[in-house]
Formats: structure tokens, sequence, C-alpha cells
């Protein structure tokens, strides 16, 4: 079931044609920072809704019991989905190509920083069209999944926490991200 994009995405931008690379982190890329970057800014993209559709085979679960992770979906009510801009070098994306490969194809969009201004970056988005996309379910439902599975990367329910604490510790409430989190927690008998 896993979806290999590595080839795709190499061949998607022409990474020679940027002044400056910037790519937005939503997701886990928001708390675990494990390439070098040049420049580091809390941010937001415009139209897009961050949420627990995409299946992970490779990172939060098994081929036979699947994680869940964030995607990107369009927004139907312009929201703004906050997150964090790197400023990188090219060959940062041997490695982001590698980790984001289950599904996730590099789209370029803008990127609105503190200060107003807009420049462009890229992102990785797992859409509809691709394999291991789960979308939409009953909250009560994705939680479960994401309590059962594990993976090479660890507990499904350690990303969702830990991305739901590192929004919070930037003033970020997700609606989204933050009741999958306190049902997971009800379901784990935390709470």
């Amino acid at each position: 079931m896993s979806v290999n994009t590595v080839d795709l995405n190499r061949q998607r931008q022409d990474l020679t044609r940027y002044d400056e690379i910037w790519v937005f982190g939503y997701g886990s890329l928001i708390y675990k920072v494990d390439f070098p970057y040049l420049e580091k800014s809390w941010a937001q993209i415009a139209g897009w809704e961050r949420r627990f559709w995409q299946g992970s085979h490779d990172h939060r679960g098994t081929l036979e019991r699947p994680g869940r992770v964030v995607t990107l979906i369009p927004s139907t009510v312009n929201a703004l989905c906050h997150g964090v801009a790197y400023r990188v070098h090219p060959d940062v994306f041997d490695h982001l190509d590698h980790r984001e490969k289950n599904g996730y194809l590099r789209h370029e969009l803008a990127i609105r920083f503190p200060d107003g201004k807009e420049k462009p970056g890229l992102i990785y988005i797992a859409d509809e069209h691709n394999e291991a996309f789960l979308g939409d379910d009953d909250i009560d439902i994705i939680a479960a999944q994401i309590l059962a599975a594990a993976g090479p990367s660890g507990p499904n329910s350690e990303y969702l926490f830990a991305l739901d604490d590192a929004l919070r510790r930037q003033g970020v409430v997700d609606d989204h991200v933050s009741s999958l989190a306190e049902k997971v927690k009800v379901l784990a008998g935390e709470c």
C-alpha cells in the first residue's frame, strides 16, 4: 500500500530557479526538524485546512494497521493554516522527499510571514488521489485508529499529541487537531 513519491517529487519543481527556497511544514515538520535550515519562522498559508486524513504505513503505522497523519484539504471557508516555514538549501529535498514519500507531492504556494509579506514556497500535500489517502470519517473512528496504530517512528498518538502541543505553544488552536487529541485521551483513559 505504500506509495513512494520520491521520483515524482524530484521531477516536480526546478529547484535551481529559486533565489531562496522556503518549505512550509504543517504536521511533523513543525516539531520534528531533522534537517538543516538557514532560517525559520512561524507562518501561514491561505485556503487550506489540516486534516488527519492521510494513512501512514511507513512512519506511524504499518500495512496491517495504518496510522493517520495530517494532510491539507482545500478550505471552503478561506481558512488560514498555521505552521512553520524553513529557508533551506536545495540539498535538503533529498531527505524531505524521502521523509514525505508516502503519497505526498510537492506543490508551490504562497507563504505568508508574520510581517505580512508573502514568498513562494514548497509544501507536501497528499491529496485524495494517492493510494494511502483514508479521507474523512467519524471522529470516534479516527481517534480509535490513531490510538491503535504504531510504526517505526512510534505511536500514532504521539504524533497527534506532539502536533497539538506545538501548535498550542504558539497560541494556535486547530479545532480538528485539538478535538482529536482530546478524543484520543478520553479513549486512552487519560482524562
